[in-house]
């Protein structure tokens, strides 16, 4: 049987916690801050934790290894 490989788009937009969870970058940070509010950009900062359902399927079919 053929290895499982993790897909290359995934492992660099998706990381996963200690206890399972998949975190990800909030989008809309890269151009055009002048016409986004504070408020927007503040918001936008770090990362997020997927929810349960999405992150299952990211496990499951985008990084079958961790």
């Amino acid at each position: 049987m053929p290895k499982l490989k993790t897909k290359s788009g995934a492992k660099k937009r998706f990381k996963i916690t200690g206890t399972g969870k998949v975190k990800y970058t909030q989008s809309g940070k890269r151009h055009g801050m002048i016409k986004r509010t504070n408020k927007t950009i503040r918001e936008h900062r770090g990362m997020t934790v997927l929810f349960k359902t999405d992150g299952d399927n990211i496990k499951k079919y985008f990084l079958p290894n961790g």
